[in-house]
Formats: C-alpha cells, sequence, structure tokens
C-alpha cells in the first residue's frame, strides 16, 4: 500500500485534551466594543430626531411657501394721546435753562459764602460802626451833606476771593470830630440797583480818615458797579 492510501485510510485525527486541562471555549466580545456600538446606534437616533425636527419647523411657515419672519413692530397710534409732545429743541432748551440756573443759583451760595467768610474777617468794632450807619441813614432825604468827603476805590479780587469790593475813603474835614455813614449801591449794566451795602466810621477826629470796605455778595458776572447813594455826616 502506498504512502496516499495509507493517509487517506487513517480516521479523521481529533483534538486531544491532556488529562486536568479545561476545555478551550469559544472567544466572546469584549466589553469596551459593545458599549461603543450602543453609542453609535444612540448618536444615529438622535440626529435622526433633529433632522425630523429641522422638517416640521420649516413646514409651518406661511401657505404660499415662503421664509418665515419675525412679526414687525407697528408704530403706536399718537391720535390716541393727548397734549403736544415736546420737540428736541424744546427738551435742549429746558435742559440748558434748568442747567444755568442751577450754576447760577450755587455761584451766588459760594459767592455769599465767601463774603460772610471775609467780612468775619473785619472787627467787631467795624460791623457796629457800619450797623449804626445803615440806621442813620433811615431819615436822611436825598443823597445827604458829605457826598463831597467821601469816594470809593476798588480793591483787587485777587484780595477778597474774587468778590467784589470797594474801599469807601472817608475824610473828615470839618473842624471838629464826626462820625459818618455811607450806603453804596451796586448797579448792573441796565442801571438797576440789585444791592445796597452800608458802611461807617465814627468818631474821627478833624482831618481824620477811614478806609471801610463795602463788599458785594453778588457772584462775579454779571459785572456790577458800585456808587455812592448817600453820605451822611453826623
Amino acid at each position: 500500500m502506498s504512502a496516499e492510501t495509507s493517509e487517506a485510510g487513517r480516521p479523521p485525527r481529533r483534538n486531544r485534551t491532556l488529562p486536568g486541562t479545561p476545555p478551550r471555549s469559544r472567544p466572546r466580545p469584549r466589553p469596551h466594543a459593545r458599549s461603543r456600538a450602543v453609542s453609535a446606534l444612540a448618536g444615529l437616533a438622535l440626529a435622526a430626531v433633529g433632522a425630523a425636527s429641522l422638517v416640521a419647523c420649516g413646514g409651518d411657515g406661511d401657505d404660499n411657501g415662503g421664509s418665515s419672519s419675525s412679526p414687525t413692530p407697528t408704530a403706536a397710534d399718537t391720535a390716541s394721546f393727548s397734549g403736544t409732545p415736546p420737540s428736541a429743541l424744546t427738551s435742549l432748551a429746558e435742559s440748558v435753562e434748568a442747567s444755568v440756573r442751577a450754576s447760577a443759583s450755587a455761584a451766588a451760595s459760594s459767592a455769599s459764602a465767601r463774603a460772610s467768610e471775609f467780612e468775619a474777617s473785619v472787627s467787631a468794632e467795624v460791623a457796629r460802626a457800619n450797623a449804626a450807619a445803615e440806621k442813620q441813614l433811615q431819615d436822611v432825604d436825598g443823597r445827604g451833606n458829605a457826598v463831597s468827603d467821601v469816594s470809593l476805590t476798588g480793591k483787587p479780587r485777587s484780595e477778597t476771593g474774587g468778590l467784589l469790593a470797594v474801599v469807601v475813603n472817608i475824610t473828615n474835614r470839618t473842624a471838629s470830630t464826626a462820625s459818618f455813614a455811607v450806603q453804596v449801591d451796586f448797579r448792573d449794566s441796565d442801571g438797576t440797583v440789585v444791592e445796597t451795602r452800608f458802611v461807617g466810621a465814627e468818631d474821627l477826629a478833624p482831618g481824620g480818615r477811614a478806609h471801610p470796605l463795602a463788599i458785594s455778595r453778588k457772584p462775579p458776572e454779571p459785572p456790577l458797579t458800585a456808587e455812592i447813594a448817600k453820605a451822611q455826616r453826623y
């Protein structure tokens, strides 16, 4: 018998297992591969749902097939309003006017405060003399009997904190001791008296001189002019 016949006549070989060795089992799919497959299926499902939603939104447009658009705002019906709406120029003018009034009020308050501080530096004796001068001039008719004995000199604003102040120069030209009362008016560019101040000098010897100050409480603008309204010797 040939070798080929001998091989063909043999029974098929079987897998022989050694004693004490467990039988071989078929390989099972790995858990990671299964999880990846489930995730892929879930992603496909979500994509399908999103596509369906887009199609549904596109179909909710108008019947003519046009694209959807947001509603256009409608202007208010002004016919039902009462009164006349202010124009831009009117509002601007009112705003500027209010700003000017506020600035003027602040300037006046500041000027008054500075005047009070400046006057506070003057001696109490001078303040008493000024009060006496105002009282003396209440009963004086006309400009008084001592206008020629009084003159005004401007004082630099750098020395008065920016206030308008004038030096009232009083000279006793008589041969006896005398007191003087002077009224100073401050006028604007129209000639209107906007403020009045009183100063005085008491018991001036013959030939004696005094130089009290008349201080305006008004703001620097608009400019004012000081003048002697009355001067009385008593």
